[in-house]
């Protein structure tokens, strides 16, 4: 496989992974199948060690791993789709566990620009309670902020949830 196809590859599957983990976010870990993992992740307390959502990167991981082994095996192409896999997958990291989430040593809140587009988007796909009515399902593509609130508004997710402060920061 040719450099630039190489590249084009692993670039798509990036893509490709963001529109997965929107499907799987949205239809499966937000529906009664994939609830009880993801549901460690919106409803309980937690100290930011290993929760019970964390299988599904396992589950990416596996499939990254098996693309790698059947390209070490001689398919360019599965190799280049694990490396494209294997790319997301930081991505993911950096933004949700390590940025939204403060799974690092340290906090880091962005001011501006893209990194707090992606950081309140996901903030506000945290500001309902359970798995109903929730905005934001992607990871590198965030929604603007005022059509996340406007989408929570039209759905009355905030009134209901208004036990405390509004956490849609």
């Amino acid at each position: 496989m040719s450099t630039w196809a190489a590249i084009l590859t692993v670039i798509l599957t990036v893509a490709a992974m963001e529109l997965t983990a929107y499907s799987v976010h949205r239809w499966i870990m937000h529906g009664p199948l994939g609830w009880g993992w993801h549901k460690s992740h919106h409803d309980e307390d937690h100290d930011h060690a290993l929760e019970k959502n964390d299988l599904y990167g396992v589950i990416f991981a596996v499939i990254s791993i098996v693309l790698f082994a059947i390209g070490a095996m001689g398919s360019d192409l599965a190799w280049w789709l694990a490396v494209g896999v294997t790319c997301y997958g930081l991505i993911y990291y950096f933004l949700h566990d390590g940025l939204v989430h403060g799974r690092w040593p340290f906090r880091y809140v962005p001011k501006r620009g893209y990194l707090r587009r992606v950081y309140q988007a996901h903030r506000m796909h945290h500001a309902v309670h359970g798995r109903e009515n929730c905005v934001s399902f992607g990871f590198i593509w965030a929604p603007s902020v005022d059509s996340l609130k406007a989408e929570l508004k039209r759905s009355g997710a905030l009134l209901k949830d208004r036990e405390g402060a509004d956490r849609n920061t």
